[in-house]
């Protein structure tokens, strides 16, 4: 298509000249006629030119708008096409990665190349079928005198040299502000969302979100102001330059039609190639000056690219053990996120045993999630390692690790997209297999509500698009879980799995639980001690650091954090 692209503009860039020169023998011819008087002139030859002119012109447009044609449809290609390798290049990359703002900015904005620099391609090609085209006008010129040409650029070319200066000038501004735009986005966002509509009102928060986006916005407006100005003053300067080098020229030509030094045809030929040439370049340099921005911006398109994970598939990985024999074990293991002081995890040191249900508790803040994702390799400890079966977790296989865990977190999706879909991303390559989906509902007890749905596993759900049903907070809670059941890992992690049901659908969730989960590894993460309590040991973590582990009464008589954080949930029963 590309190729198609180039052939359809070089025959293109060559018309110009061909109808230029045919409306000059066209205006000698009519001139030659007018002079005859003695004789009954021919009209035979200017009306084949008048007929070529005409397939000229037809043929002009013509190509204009298959070139269009072309255009758009590469322009959707390469849309659809990095905003493919984006999202290809970030499933690559490590979690911490998207924690950390810094990369962030570089996401967002290689992001708005997808669709921004779609032309950038269209423009280029024109670029280059602008400048055969004055290549052949040029001829022309240079053959009757070439320094109308040198007049030309002389007016030009300072024109040229300042959009590029102002270029980098708005690069660098824009530059500077990725990261108060993405607040301007998420403050547009929070004033104009389904998701933050009822506390918007509740709180009255209306005010106070446009008060912020009038700020935010009204800064970057005024920084912008004084560049945008001395831009437009000086293109002035520079575009009246041009329009004297014109019509120097245009002077010149005149005054050498006037002498009897060129024909009638000529001049119109002339002036017609100065006119074009003029328009040429002042298109030249108008493109040139988006190119030049889409080939600025661009760089950070390809600055995302250069990020590279951390965590990476070993060179020789070694098979997930089937099955577990003596299970993980963390050795002085700390973790600390980028950019930060503060450790999440430190001086870890325990063994989740093969077939063991531990339970991790601690307030809030305390390391419990990030404990569970260098478990399942989603962060690489700072310090210190876990084995797997005595091996260290880094030489396994990374994609039969993942699959070997199951994990819901407490902030799990919930995806505006079909009731079985919900379910099947917990093992995405078996989105086709009901029975299986069916299954995993049933086991998480999301198989009653299924039931009561119009569509079935087929209804959609969310409010974003048409049709769709929303769910309670619990009724969500059981389309996570059985993405837990949905592949049958040896491993499963849930992450305050019970947090928006109510007493009976936990108990009867975790009766289910237990069973599910004879002879596999289990860690839980829960405030209730109710669930906890069914754990073979709990471990009490506070401040990232391993405080206490052993079994709901070992720990219980031994009088520490756990007995007091126990008394005080059952003070409020009593």
């Amino acid at each position: 298509m590309t190729l198609v692209n180039i052939l359809l503009r070089v025959i293109r860039a060559a018309l110009p000249l061909a109808i230029l020169y045919v409306g000059k023998l066209i205006i000698d011819e009519v001139v030659l006629l007018n002079s005859t008087h003695n004789t009954i002139p021919s009209h035979t030859y200017l009306w084949k030119l008048v007929g070529i002119e005409f397939g000229l012109a037809v043929l002009s447009d013509a190509l204009s708008r298959a070139v269009s044609l072309v255009d758009s449809l590469l322009g959707d290609l390469f849309a659809n096409l990095t905003s493919v390798k984006i999202m290809e290049h970030a499933a690559t990359l490590d979690l911490d990665q998207f924690e950390d703002s810094v990369f962030y900015d570089k996401l967002e904005r290689a992001r708005q190349q997808t669709t921004g620099r779609t032309i950038l391609l269209s423009q280029v090609l024109s670029q280059v079928q602008d400048l055969i085209t004055m290549g052949f006008l040029i001829v022309g010129f240079v053959v009757f005198n070439p320094w109308l040409i040198v007049l030309l650029l002389a007016a030009i070319v300072p024109a040229f040299l300042g959009e590029s200066h102002f270029n980098n000038k708005s690069y660098a501004l824009t530059r500077a502000q990725t990261a108060q735009r993405r607040e301007l986005d998420y403050t547009r966002y929070l004033g104009a969302s389904d998701e933050t509509a009822k506390e918007v009102k509740i709180f009255n928060l209306s005010g106070f979100i446009i008060d912020r986006f009038k700020a935010l916005s009204n800064k970057f407006y005024v920084s912008s102001r004084a560049l945008t100005i001395q831009r437009s003053a000086w293109g002035t300067v520079f575009a009246l330059l041009g329009s004297i080098g014109y019509y120097a020229a245009y002077g010149y030509i005149i005054y050498k039609t006037i002498n009897g030094s060129i024909t009638i045809g000529t001049l119109t030929f002339l002036a017609g190639s100065f006119r074009q040439l003029r328009s040429l370049l002042e298109g030249i340099l108008g493109r040139f000056t988006t190119i030049s921005q889409g080939a600025i911006y661009l760089r950070d398109y390809f600055d995302f690219f250069d990020i590279q994970p951390q965590i990476n598939q070993p060179p020789h990985p070694l098979p997930f053990p089937q099955p577990l024999r003596e299970g993980f074990r963390f050795e002085n293991v700390g973790f600390r996120y980028t950019n930060s002081e503060r450790w999440a995890n430190r001086h870890l040191n325990f063994t989740l045993h093969a077939g063991e249900k531990l339970a991790l508790v601690g307030e809030n803040g305390a390391g419990k999630t990030t404990l569970v994702k260098l478990l399942a390799r989603l962060y690489d400890p700072t310090e210190g390692r876990i084995l797997l079966d005595g091996i260290d977790l880094r030489q396994y296989d990374l994609v039969q690790l993942r699959q070997n865990i199951g994990v819901i977190f407490q902030d799990y999706l919930r995806y505006q997209m079909s009731f079985s879909q919900n379910i099947a991303v917990g093992n995405i390559g078996e989105k086709e297999n009901r029975p299986l989906i069916a299954e995993a509902a049933r086991q998480s007890l999301a198989d009653a509500l299924a039931a009561k749905l119009p569509n079935g596993y087929d209804q959609a759900l969310g409010r974003r698009f048409n049709n769709g049903v929303d769910l309670s907070g619990g009724e969500w809670q059981k389309l996570a879980l059985a993405r837990a059941y949905m592949r049958n890992a040896q491993v499963l992690i849930l992450d305050e799995p019970t947090a928006a049901l109510d007493a009976r659908a936990e108990y009867e969730v975790f009766q289910r639980f237990a069973e599910l989960t004879q002879g596999k590894s289990a860690i839980l993460i829960s405030h209730r001690f109710s669930t906890v309590r069914m754990a073979n040991r709990i471990l009490v973590l506070d401040k990232g650091q391993l405080l206490e582990i052993g079994s709901h009464e070992e720990l219980l008589a031994k009088q520490g954090r756990y007995a007091e954080l126990f008394q005080l949930q059952a003070a409020g029963y009593r």
